[in-house]
């Protein structure tokens, strides 16, 4: 059996006339971003149900059920068909069917909710539209 032996060289310097290389754009994260999240973004569409614990943003097509114990952003490209169970919901795209949210809920400007709203608080931007219902009570473990 041949035994190879593996070399290191050290990397010839770039002569000084090189341009830099090419880096693309990352988008930058905020502290508040899903960094410990995740994203389902455009161009996604899911049948069925949806689970997560941290952060989620969906910006996709959603047809069934999201339940949660994290926060939830349904982006502006989002369409949910389904009923959202989660800690925080943070509607900016649009949803038909019932939001359930333990902590807060949120409609934000240019989202379309169809369906009632259960959240001991609820946050409705005047240029959200929002047909169904609201239960703003405290949670049963509060």
């Amino acid at each position: 059996m041949a035994m190879f032996t593996r070399r290191t060289e050290p990397a010839s310097p770039a002569p000084e006339t090189s341009r830099p290389s090419v880096v693309p754009d990352q988008p930058s994260r905020s502290s508040n971003s899903t960094a410990a999240g995740g994203v389902l973004s455009s161009g996604v569409s899911i049948k069925g149900t949806v689970k997560f614990s941290s952060e989620l943003v969906v910006d996709c097509e959603v047809e069934g059920k999201i339940d949660s114990t994290g926060t939830l952003t349904v982006g502006e490209h989002a369409q949910i068909k389904g009923e959202i169970k989660s800690r925080s919901v943070k509607v900016r795209g649009t949803v038909r069917g019932n939001i359930i949210a333990t902590e807060r809920c949120e409609l934000a400007a240019g989202c379309t909710l169809h369906g009632d709203v259960e959240a001991p608080r609820l946050v409705v931007n005047e240029n959200a539209t929002f047909l169904g219902s609201a239960k703003v009570a405290m949670s049963p473990n509060k």
